[in-house]
């Protein structure tokens, strides 16, 4: 005879393992810390690559400019103001980083315990099921 509950159970789980749950497997072998620095350093890698991209192409518009005046340009103010708006860029991006990527891995972490506790529900279905015979 069918059981309507564990039919409901393991349908709700089918569902979540095909759609949403595929995401939060991968996470689940990474602590929290480990992923958001991990993903923080991917930030800093792109928003790098972004910023060295960014900045080629400015000096490739001003570059007359940049031309006219090679004699008189300051490039030790110059070099620092550049790195400042580096540093400045990066900080943002690290921190924006690690807060949503925290919050990313908690959603997931309570989406995977309801999970599992559909999980020991079933299996304690089961349980109680072969206790009967």
């Amino acid at each position: 005879m069918l059981n309507n509950r564990k039919v409901r159970i393991m349908t709700q789980l089918a569902i979540y393992e095909k759609k949403e749950g595929r995401p939060d497997f991968r996470l689940a072998k990474f602590y929290k810390m480990d992923y958001a620095r991990y993903n923080a350093l991917k930030t800093i890698l792109w928003v790098t690559v972004a910023y060295v991209l960014g900045f080629a192409l400015f000096v490739l518009y001003k570059l007359e400019y940049l031309l006219d005046n090679a004699m008189t340009i300051d490039y030790k103010a110059l070099g620092l103001k550049v790195l400042g708006i580096y540093i400045a860029i990066i900080s943002v991006y690290v921190v924006g980083a690690l807060v949503g990527y925290s919050i990313h891995y908690t959603v997931s972490r309570k989406k995977l315990n309801k999970y599992y506790k559909m999980l020991s529900r079933l299996k304690g279905m089961y349980k109680e099921e072969d206790e009967y015979k």
